[in-house]
């Protein structure tokens, strides 16, 4: 029987940029459908993680897991005035 090493270091957080891989516009045009496919499940699977653990750790602290309309308006167009 496998036995799951549990002994994991904490480096601190994460973030989206961490678990991701870019290409450059040639190195995705030579992916093949079914590789592009791959890139965007794995991408979307380690966006909803990070948003788990985001509101696991709001809750943990707290806080409430939304955001007030204002916030996420100023957070998706920063240096913006409203």
């Amino acid at each position: 029987m496998t036995r799951l090493n549990t002994d994991v270091l904490f480096q601190g957080p994460v973030s989206f940029e961490d678990v991701t891989m870019g290409f450059t516009q040639e190195e995705w045009q030579h992916l093949d459908p079914a590789q592009r496919t791959l890139d965007r499940d794995v991408m979307l699977e380690n966006y909803s993680h990070l948003i788990s653990v985001e509101v696991i750790f709001k809750l943990e602290q707290g806080e409430e897991p939304w955001m007030l309309e204002e916030e996420s308006q100023s957070q998706s167009h920063p240096g913006e005035l409203a």
